[in-house]
């Protein structure tokens, strides 16, 4: 029979184990189990020939942080099996300056996307500290119109609704103002940010939906201490759906990992949105 001190070992022996072994796991497995989410939301103010719309919100890739274009290839295979009507990237193309070579062989992946009514995208903070210049040039290359304090118009049936879409809230400068200059005042509208806690402040205007990213979900969940990393604008509405007044608010976990390649009880996500009347 094992003594105090030999039970002591088997104990520390089985507790690295299991470490090791979430380790790998959070590493090859789950950096790579993607997560499809189907959500549906209802605008009082979506025109009724946008009833079913398809948005699919896709955040944080983080290329060249052990995320590359393969990676995204099958990811974009899924994304066209969803048939979009409309694609919404929210920013962190680019992990960092030193990961630049890693742009150029995604931008025919990117390319490949396919969505009826457009695709759009807004700039995060780490696709400033990348140089914003290239991450702009490569988004545009593949097909994106990117939304600097601007707004795009997307019409059918002879209705619209409004895409919004800011500069970075941590690095860049955003105006949301400027950014609505011109929607008519009942029109439906949807903010993309790359911050989701700018929702504090995105419901004092009249923005039916804001869609976000940056938080990427906590990147890891510890029972009871659930999510175990936040990051600075993407405390409060970490994950998922959420109510904030009038404003419906919408964070993607993302698709890569940055600091270290690590996903635990958090898987990277694709989120296919429904919008209803």
């Amino acid at each position: 029979m094992a003594g105090p001190s030999g039970c002591g070992q088997l104990l520390g022996v089985a507790g690295t184990m299991g470490l090791l072994g979430a380790g790998m796991y959070s590493f090859a497995i789950e950096r790579f189990w993607l997560d499809i989410r189907q959500v549906r939301i209802t605008l009082s103010r979506l025109p009724r020939s946008f009833a079913g719309l398809r948005i699919v919100l896709l955040s944080d890739i983080h290329l060249g942080f052990y995320y590359f274009a393969k990676n995204f290839s099958r990811v974009v295979d899924e994304i066209n099996g969803l048939s979009p009507d409309v694609i919404c990237f929210t920013g962190d193309l680019i992990d960092s300056d030193t990961c630049l070579g890693s742009l150029e062989p995604a931008i025919p992946v990117f390319s490949r996307l396919q969505a009826t009514l457009g695709k759009f995208a807004v700039l995060g903070n780490h696709d400033y500290r990348s140089g914003v210049e290239h991450v702009i040039r490569g988004l545009k290359s593949g097909g994106f119109q990117v939304l600097q304090n601007q707004h795009a118009v997307v019409k059918k049936a002879n209705e619209r609704i409004y895409l919004i879409g800011l500069d970075d809230v941590l690095e860049g400068n955003p105006n949301l103002l400027t950014a609505m200059k011109g929607i008519p005042e009942n029109a439906c509208n949807i903010l993309l940010v790359h911050e989701p806690d700018y929702a504090c402040y995105t419901r004092q205007f009249p923005i039916d939906l804001q869609l976000s990213g940056h938080s990427h979900g906590g990147q890891a969940r510890v029972p009871f201490i659930w999510p175990f990393f936040t990051s600075r604008m993407g405390k409060k509405y970490v994950s998922g759906l959420y109510k904030t007044g009038k404003l419906r608010v919408y964070t993607n976990r993302g698709l890569g990992t940055t600091t270290l390649p690590f996903r635990f009880l958090c898987r990277p996500e694709i989120t296919v949105i429904t919008l209803e009347r």
